[in-house]
């Protein structure tokens, strides 16, 4: 590294459900790293996205929302946020300008009085309030910690969010760029595409089939130079909600394969041939072993 004067640093970002951390982080990075939904939990492992500039790299760590867990796979959630805690130079707390401050809100910032590191509140959705409003809101949590900085954004439209940056920045410190600066997460594709898939399940289907859905990346084989062949397993708990999945003569999931493939081959680059099998594995979500097959590893497992 020829800068003396270069940062770098690991960012986590917690808040509860859908108050836009994925739309933020994909906003920052410039490409779609943490998937995006309007159903609550759909991030469920800690997806790194990487910002990189000539003068600094930050390295972003997405923690799933935080909630009171109700299966394993909740328990596995809700230590993976705490834990991402312990391993930043610094935290963004993202609260929703549109809603009130709540008892998740609470949770957090008790779990947040622990943390040592500088804790910016950043309040997301401005562009849906009018800017009368704000003091109000940010008054709500003013007083809850003692933030190093309240920054208002919105990350749909990007408003403010590079002064976001500006002061995260500024706030890290002298360190080496971990990433090459093309490099925007650091997950295997196979990671991210079993994440495009299980956004458009989220977002063509409803109830309560997301929460019950895991995708399994069984195989990427380059065909050639131009064309990859992906295989993967749709994982469901009972056999509605695969009838669910497939639909009427298999129209859903040829939906769901359809959408998919479009952002795989924007991500790689590349002509993709997409095969999709749904699965029913009842009570997949507390069985360890299949919480570490799917992906979701942890030291207590």
């Amino acid at each position: 590294m020829d800068n003396p004067n270069y940062k770098s640093g690991f960012v986590a970002l917690i808040g509860r459900p859908n108050v836009g951390k994925s739309t933020l982080l994909n906003y920052i990075v410039g490409q779609k790293v943490a998937i995006m939904s309007n159903v609550a939990q759909t991030t469920r492992n800690k997806i790194q996205g990487i910002y990189t500039s000539k003068d600094a790299q930050i390295v972003f760590i997405d923690t799933p929302g935080v909630h009171k867990p109700a299966t394993k796979l909740g328990d596995f959630m809700e230590r993976s946020t705490m834990s991402a805690l312990d391993e930043v130079d610094a935290v963004l707390f993202v609260v929703s300008a549109t809603e009130k401050r709540g008892a998740g809100d609470d949770f957090i910032i008790n779990h947040l009085k622990q943390v040592k590191q500088p804790i910016y509140l950043v309040v997301n959705k401005i562009d849906q309030v009018s800017p009368n409003d704000l003091p109000d809101i940010v008054d709500q949590y003013k007083d809850a910690l003692p933030f190093k900085a309240v920054v208002p954004v919105s990350a749909l439209q990007g408003n403010n969010v590079n002064g976001l940056i500006n002061q995260l920045v500024d706030g890290l410190p002298h360190g080496p760029q971990y990433y090459p600066e093309d490099q925007i997460s650091d997950h295997p594709e196979r990671f991210v595409v079993a994440e495009m898939i299980r956004e458009k399940i989220f977002m063509l289907t409803r109830d309560e089939v997301p929460h019950s859905v895991a995708v399994d990346v069984t195989s990427i084989k380059r065909e050639d130079e131009e064309h990859v062949h992906i295989s993967a397993n749709i994982v469901v708990e009972r056999p509605g909600q695969k009838g669910i999945i497939i639909g009427k003569k298999g129209q859903m999931l040829k939906k769901i394969g359809t959408l998919a493939r479009q952002d795989i081959e924007r991500l790689l680059g590349d002509k993709v041939f997409l095969q999709l099998w749904v699965k029913v594995v009842p009570g997949w979500r507390d069985k360890s072993a299949m919480l570490k097959d799917y992906g979701y590893r942890n030291k207590d497992y």
